[in-house]
């Protein structure tokens, strides 16, 4: 039942994840084909495209690390012994929990005001909410229309005045959220090298894999002939 909410999860995160891709691929696509076939121009194309890259990047970086897809350097890690291997893992563990956190309160407190919402106060450790803030709930984007099927957020965000652009605190809702992913993977990863399931956090090796599977069918195809 677990192997399968896993999956599951997976499946949606690695599905939105490849439909952003998509749709830049997509976006950017129609919009040459606008401006040298057309002479015309997508407005709200550049803009909309450089949203849904950040989206790509910042929920990619949090998949990356449930995955243990992230380069890293392991070449003392390789040569020191299991114990210590282990309890620098935790080490890094630890120092990726709290670099976690600190973009958490930092995502937060950038997009809070954006849905009317308070930052945090305090440095670096949140020691509470803003108790005066100036909402920003009505900034909108520069270029991209706002869905008639998100007019509801007038009422929320906008004191009822109609949106003309889609408004900030959607495309900028990555932040906080992509953040949260990205603690809870960390603390996921941490959990593991404590329980002893791994023994240090996971390098990437799919390009030597990758080169090692070439090498492999270059070897077999050669043997044929």
């Amino acid at each position: 039942m677990a192997h399968a909410a896993r999956s599951f999860i997976d499946t949606i995160e690695e599905t939105f994840i490849a439909a952003l891709l998509g749709l830049m691929t997509l976006l950017t696509f129609a919009n040459v084909i606008a401006r040298y076939v057309f002479n015309s121009n997508i407005l709200w194309a550049l803009e909309l495209t450089v949203f849904m890259f950040a989206w790509l990047v910042l929920l990619g970086a949090s998949y990356a690390v449930k995955k243990g897809a992230h380069l890293g350097v392991d070449a003392i890690l390789n040569v020191v012994s299991p114990g210590l291997r282990r309890n620098l893992g935790i080490v890094a563990g630890v120092v990726c929990v709290a670099f976690a956190f600190l973009l958490l309160k930092g995502a937060w407190d950038y997009w809070a005001n954006f849905a009317n919402l308070p930052a945090t106060e305090g440095r670096w450790f949140p020691t509470g909410f803003e108790e005066q803030f100036r909402g920003k709930g009505w900034y909108e984007t520069n270029d991209i229309p706002v869905p008639a099927v998100l007019s509801f957020l007038e009422g929320m965000f906008n004191d009822g005045d109609e949106y003309e652009k889609l408004p900030r605190l959607i495309p900028y809702f990555v932040l906080p959220f992509s953040m949260a992913l990205f603690l809870l993977r960390s603390v996921q990863a941490l959990v593991a090298i404590v329980t002893g399931k791994i023994d240090m956090l996971i390098v990437s090796h799919e390009v030597e894999d990758d080169v090692e599977d070439a090498a492999e069918r270059l070897a077999a195809e050669l043997k044929e002939r």
